[in-house]
């Protein structure tokens, strides 16, 4: 995770990594893999069918996608908010359409009836296009659309009102099935208030404080860093690596 030191340093400065940032990243992946193994298990046989879909376990998956999301919105600020770099920023997007589309393509093959057509990854990429917008804009500013974007898929509920396509606006009273679904609408909301608390952070010095409090200099930190420092590529191996494991188990350990 990385920002310019615009308050102390030059708009061309070399931007620094802010480990705790990706240290954060790193708990949120960590709550994704808890999560998938708890619905692996339960796909397998291993526990009970509606486990994941019960008790606690469909708000926890919601806080850790809109922790993923709200990373990926402050990350874009502390990026690109002083100095846009539309060089790193396509580069960034392309990977992250590229998995998303990776994504899509395997679960269509693997289940065609609940394939990811907007999965959590889909969901940063428009949230990244969309959030350009907000760039230069206050943090009220910010913060009142994602509050209005949190709303909104309510109040089309409560009125009755449908936008049927595309189906990722997440506005129509018809959802296809989906192992994975987080359409623009809530789900910007976190990304925004990422962004917004990138801005609060920078006037308040916040970032600079926290790049030298938990320092790269340190292994522990440098080790707690490293997951979210590729999360997209942990996020795109983890499930194949669960599955793979639980049917090794199966084959050596059967019921």
């Amino acid at each position: 995770m990385t920002f310019s030191q615009t308050k102390s340093m030059p708009r061309d400065a070399s931007a620094r990594r802010i480990a705790i940032v990706d240290i954060a990243r790193t708990a949120a992946l960590l709550g994704m893999i808890l999560f998938h193994l708890v619905f692996d298990l339960a796909m397998f046989g291993f526990l009970p069918a509606d486990t994941a879909r019960s008790a606690g376990w469909p708000l926890f998956s919601k806080l850790v996608a809109g922790s993923f999301l709200g990373l990926a919105g402050l990350s874009l600020y502390l990026a690109h908010g002083s100095r846009f770099r539309p060089r790193a920023y396509l580069k960034r997007l392309i990977r992250v359409v590229a998995a998303a589309l990776l994504v899509t393509a395997a679960t269509y093959l693997a289940q065609p009836d609940f394939y990811v057509y907007f999965g959590i990854l889909h969901s940063i990429a428009a949230a990244s296009v969309i959030g350009l917008a907000f760039l230069r804009a206050p943090a009220v500013v910010t913060l009142a659309a994602a509050v209005a974007a949190f709303a909104l898929p309510g109040i089309f509920d409560a009125r009755g009102w449908s936008i049927d396509w595309p189906l990722s606006l997440g506005l129509s009273q018809q959802i296809q099935p989906a192992m994975d679904f987080e359409p623009v609408f809530p789900w910007i909301a976190p990304f925004l208030i990422g962004m917004a608390l990138g801005r609060i952070g920078q006037y308040a010095g916040i970032w600079e404080t926290l790049a030298s409090v938990a320092s790269d200099e340190n292994r522990l930190v440098r080790l707690a860093a490293w997951p979210g420092r590729h999360s997209l590529a942990v996020y795109l191996v983890h499930q194949p690596i669960l599955i793979g494991l639980l049917q090794a188990w199966m084959l050596v350990a059967p019921a």
